[in-house]
């Protein structure tokens, strides 16, 4: 099985909208997968950004459902790969969680970047949909090296 974990901070832009778009590139794919997200300063059981919510309705993605969660220590060890959007959240998971290291990376580390996913928090619809851009863009480009971080 693949695993990916999406965090942000708050899980509620970013690591949502990276969760759903992840879950369509992979639909149709014959192995199977545990996609889902998290937040590094996550208030628990918060819906997604409205924002987030519109833009996955776009690409066909139903999110409303999706209630923030933080990290711990035992979510982590469920999955093989970890992608961060900023900086400073894998620096805070590499402090927290050193024995995970060699699971952690950059979503902008993978295209060789290494910009950070900016937050699109209090932005506007398009700022929604330009960070969503930014996103699948990574994870379609990238996806290879996905597949092979993410396998068992």
């Amino acid at each position: 099985m693949n695993s990916v974990l999406f965090v942000c901070t708050a899980n509620i832009c970013r690591s949502p909208m990276a969760e759903g778009l992840l879950k369509i590139i992979t639909r149709d794919r014959e192995e199977q997968w545990e996609i889902q997200s998290a937040g590094v300063w996550a208030y628990n059981d918060q819906p997604a950004a409205i924002n987030t919510i519109k833009i996955l309705e776009e690409y066909g993605i139903d999110l409303s459902d999706h209630r923030s969660k933080s990290i711990t220590e035992d979510l982590l060890e469920d999955f093989y790969l970890i992608l961060v959007m900023e900086r400073n959240h894998k620096e805070t998971l590499e402090i927290a969680f050193p024995d995970r290291l060699s699971k952690i990376f950059m979503l902008g580390e993978l295209d060789g970047s290494m910009k950070d996913i900016q937050d699109p928090i209090g932005g506007s619809i398009e700022d929604f949909r330009s960070m969503a851009e930014q996103i699948n863009t990574i994870l379609v480009n990238q996806f290879e090296m996905i597949y092979k971080l993410s396998k068992s």
